[in-house]
């Protein structure tokens, strides 16, 4: 971070230099126009006239597959230069690049929205990513994470309840488009970080929201992991072990499911709301899902997989607790009957006199 010196102009302007390097890089001229924008925390924003033009934001990335260990490292770096906003990336081999890597490529082009193979040789893959991150609204996509997540919940304890595999493999299916949004949203955050303008056309009036909302999409994700782990183990606990269920079982398990279902439904809905005593409630709720299912666990039959799917419906209800608190949090930014900003004593003194 640079510092500069105010100045004194005249009778009463202020003067501040701006960097050098800034100017050439922006082909900032003298005579030429400056915008000021000022910012909600009490900061001033310099914007050029004339924005830079996309051919020369748009940078092509370099990655080696020679140096990746396995396909799956290749994969990694793929998903991440997506994640990290950047739209043209080439994989490059020295040699003729291996059958398994060239399948990964494939394979995770079609998993990332907006990305597509431009151009493929021997030794060369291109990939580019198409999306206009001012089309999309993160509260959306958020949403959408949040029901496809649930989805995958209540399906895969469905599955259970009502002995029918194929239910099960719907709800892993799912998981796949949980990622998919996943791996967007947070592409569209770490673009608004870097550019503020376009953190406001995609909803993100306030800086702290990028925190709140990639906490939230990462509890949403792993509610969907845990969910399509329960949706596993009812498949096994279906092919190996049907017969030894018994109705109490399957609706005790059904029941805490349904409890760590609407607990993560009515806090993502308390994030939006700002009603800060549902939140509170909801995590009093959590403990309510734990001790019920420590009672079940101390009754369940010897049965594998059943403790591991009791397990991975408090991890849900869990991280369903913990958007409940990052509502909590963004209530608490604006004023509210609960709590406000204590501005002048006679204000004080009221709340004092309806008590």
């Amino acid at each position: 971070m640079e510092s500069r010196r105010v100045q004194k102009v005249g009778y009463s302007t202020l003067s501040v230099s701006i960097p050098s390097s800034w100017a050439k890089e922006i082909n900032l001229k003298p005579g030429d126009t400056v915008f000021l924008s000022r910012e909600k925390d009490g900061s001033v924003k310099l914007l050029p006239s004339k924005p830079r033009k996309a051919s020369e934001e748009a940078a092509e990335y370099i990655c080696s597959s020679d140096l990746c260990d396995d396909p799956k490292m290749l994969e990694r770096i793929i998903v991440g230069n997506y994640i990290l906003g950047r739209d043209i990336y080439t994989i490059l081999s020295s040699t003729r690049m291996h059958s398994e890597y060239v399948a990964v490529i494939r394979g995770i082009t079609r998993k990332l929205i907006g990305l597509g193979i431009v151009e493929e040789t021997p030794h060369r893959i291109v990939l580019q990513c198409s999306i206009d991150p001012t089309k999309l609204r993160l509260d959306t996509l958020l949403r959408r994470l949040s029901i496809i997540s649930l989805t995958i919940v209540k399906e895969a304890i469905q599955a259970l309840s009502e002995s029918d595999a194929s239910l099960a493999n719907d709800a892993i299916n799912r998981e796949e488009e949980a990622d998919m949004i996943f791996w967007l949203a947070m592409r569209l955050l770490i673009t608004a970080q870097r550019k503020g303008d376009i953190a406001e056309e995609i909803g993100l009036t306030n800086p702290l929201h990028i925190l709140y909302f990639g906490l939230i999409l990462k509890y949403l994700e792993l509610i969907a992991d845990y969910a399509e782990e329960t949706a596993r183990r009812v498949i096994e606990l279906l092919d190996r072990y049907e017969d030894r269920l018994t109705r109490w079982v399957i609706e005790g398990i059904t029941n805490l499911n349904d409890l760590a279902h609407d607990l993560v439904l009515r806090s993502v809905e308390c994030f939006f709301v700002g009603d800060v005593k549902i939140a509170n409630g909801l995590l009093e709720m959590l403990r309510s899902i734990e001790l019920e299912r420590d009672r079940l666990i101390q009754e369940l039959q010897e049965i594998p997989h059943l403790r591991l799917i009791l397990w991975n419906i408090t991890r849900i209800a869990d991280h369903g607790a913990g958007i409940a608190l990052i509502g909590i949090n963004n209530a608490l930014e604006r004023k509210t009957e609960i709590c406000w900003r204590a501005s002048t004593d006679s204000e004080n003194a009221a709340y004092g006199s309806r008590r």
